[in-house]
């Protein structure tokens, strides 16, 4: 697995989105299935403001992405 330093952040190549993140998206989604939508600025305040999840701020976004990638996909289907 190779590592970049760009400025003080550490990129890992490897997977596109992080294991701990769809658990807890795929979490999510499953306990409050009607409660998200397609919208990702939407999605990012349920998880902030209603669910009170504390996360980090680049983790949050990516729950709220994966999530609303998700929905899209369900929707879809």
């Amino acid at each position: 697995m190779a590592v970049f330093f760009y400025f003080w952040k550490v990129f890992l190549l490897g997977k596109a989105v992080p294991k701990n993140v769809k658990s807890k998206a795929n979490e999510l989604v499953k306990a409050f299935p009607g409660k998200f939508s397609e919208d990702f600025n939407v999605n990012k305040r349920i998880v902030t403001d209603e669910l009170k999840i504390p996360l980090a701020k680049e983790q949050r976004n990516l729950v709220a992405g994966f999530i609303t990638r998700k929905i899209i996909k369900l929707k879809a289907a």
